[in-house]
């Protein structure tokens, strides 16, 4: 799954509004973050996640890994905050963060 470089232009003007849903911290990637992040990316399709604690190294294995894990595309990653995007099967109008911005 890629993105074009206008979709991502897109997806970075509509999160720069969003607040991070999920935080990874000192345990990492365990079983309940990557259920949360699946959630999180089946409700919302485009979601913040806040990385605390890691270094550039560190980071960028864990975005690879998320990546990898629930078949999303890293958007931006700027500081300690990474943007994921997974289109849903079957957006909610009331959850998806992409069809709340087209409303606006």
């Amino acid at each position: 799954m890629s993105i074009n470089n206008a979709d991502k232009k897109r997806f970075r003007q509509i999160g720069h509004d969003l607040k991070p849903i999920v935080t990874i911290a000192q345990k990492g990637l365990t079983e309940n973050i990557l259920l949360e992040v699946k959630r999180a990316l089946n409700d919302h399709e485009l979601i913040k996640i806040k990385v605390v604690g890691a270094d550039r190294d560190q980071k960028k294995e864990l975005v690879d890994v998320l990546c990898t894990e629930m078949n999303a595309e890293c958007v931006q990653t700027v500081g300690h905050v990474i943007l994921l995007y997974k289109a849903a099967k079957k957006p909610d109008p009331r959850l998806s963060n992409l069809l709340r911005a087209q409303q606006k």
